[in-house]
């Protein structure tokens, strides 16, 4: 095949091997698989090897930099990533290698130059697909040229940028995040400590504004704005969860803060 035209799929994997056999099935088609895992204890490695992929072994450097790590190890200039909860539809690789050989081959105006692909991702969650509250459509860029993309972001939120143009695909990436709501809840917790410290070291303030008005905003932007309510009690509990999320990155950066300033886990002070 071209080289112009290969790609890299490109995963991070940490004790994913409940997951991961079928997400490396999803991009079995691809020139390479790149599997940067963070010390899996659980036979995610000996999986990612099974299906020959490369495997580099890195301790956790955040989400932006592994992924980015994985993209810079790859082989070929196109890469297509994944988590090792996703996987794309069964056929999209026809679609992606249609892309490319028309961007490659097709008249300038129609190719377009383009520098990466967004996907549509839905979401399983509590055993069905969430089709509202600004999940679905919810577009992802994964494929694109790593000459002129890169892995960005505020851990753990993290998104590809390119220099160029970009397009749509109509192939779906499937998203498995969360088990039940207790694996929910353990991820909120997870999440929400990076994201106090992150904010903690940027110098943002916790304030008492902040936890009562931001949490509501995001139940109301999701649940209403976004017709959250058309995926019934679903929808409700991803958006009381979703405003319990930002609830609680306030308040830890608030519990920060003011052990800061009191030097101590105790006392009776308020929010500011």
């Amino acid at each position: 095949m071209d080289e112009s035209l290969s790609i890299s799929a490109c995963i991070i994997t940490f004790n994913e091997a409940d997951m991961i056999r079928d997400c490396l099935e999803s991009v079995a088609w691809a020139d390479e698989i790149v599997v940067v895992d963070s010390g899996s204890t659980d036979g995610t490695v000996a999986i990612a090897e099974e299906f020959g992929c490369r495997v580099v072994h890195q301790n956790f450097l955040g989400h932006v930099k592994q992924k980015d790590l994985a993209v810079r190890t790859a082989s070929h200039r196109w890469v297509f990533c994944l988590d090792a909860d996703e996987r794309l539809e069964p056929g999209g690789e026809d679609e992606v290698r249609r892309a490319l050989t028309e961007r490659a081959g097709g008249p300038a105006e129609r190719a377009g130059e383009w520098a990466g692909c967004f996907f549509p991702r839905r979401t399983f969650y509590l055993g069905g697909w969430v089709e509202h509250g600004g999940w679905w459509p919810e577009y992802r860029l994964r494929l694109f040229d790593r000459e002129r993309g890169r892995w960005e972001g505020v851990d753990p939120h993290d998104h590809v940028t390119v220099d160029g143009p970009t397009r749509k695909l109509r192939s779906r990436i499937d998203h498995y995040n969360y088990r039940d709501i207790a694996h929910h809840m353990e991820k909120v917790n997870t999440y929400t400590t990076t994201m106090a410290d992150r904010k903690d070291g940027a110098g943002e303030r916790a304030s008492l504004v902040k936890l009562l008005f931001n949490p509501a905003g995001r139940f109301a932007r999701m649940y209403f704005l976004k017709q959250g309510f058309r995926d019934g009690m679903k929808g409700f509990v991803l958006a009381v969860i979703a405003a319990f999320y930002v609830f609680l990155k306030y308040a830890k950066l608030w519990e920060r803060q003011r052990i800061e300033t009191t030097g101590r886990a105790g006392g009776n002070e308020s929010p500011d």
